[in-house]
């Protein structure tokens, strides 16, 4: 890996992730489940910078090499709906009735 943290800043697609981190990925894998591994990649570089402020460069983008490793690795076994990392997947819908409401009545 010889990129720097300037680069890294300007990446925006997942698949310029993956490259910038010289990692093999399988498009289907990302494809489907693009949203969720960024989401999940970015929620573990928060936690990265917050954990490890004190972190060189090049030992910063190792850890960051990992969370993407991590983030792939967890959707090629897990689905989003599984996985919960946006909000619209932890909130109970207004507009449904269950079938145990049905029967109470």
């Amino acid at each position: 890996m010889t990129g720097t943290l300037a680069q890294f800043n300007e990446l925006t697609d997942a698949e310029q992730y993956f490259q910038f981190f010289d990692l093999p990925y399988d498009v289907n894998v990302v494809n489907v489940n693009r949203l969720h591994i960024l989401k999940q990649f970015s929620n573990a570089i928060k936690s990265i910078n917050q954990s490890f402020p004190e972190l060189g460069e090049a030992d910063l983008l190792d850890q960051y090499r990992t969370a993407l490793i991590q983030a792939y690795n967890l959707f090629q076994t897990s689905s989003g709906v599984e996985q919960k990392l946006f909000k619209v997947f932890n909130e109970k819908p207004k507009n449904i009735v269950t079938l145990s409401q049905i029967g109470g009545l």
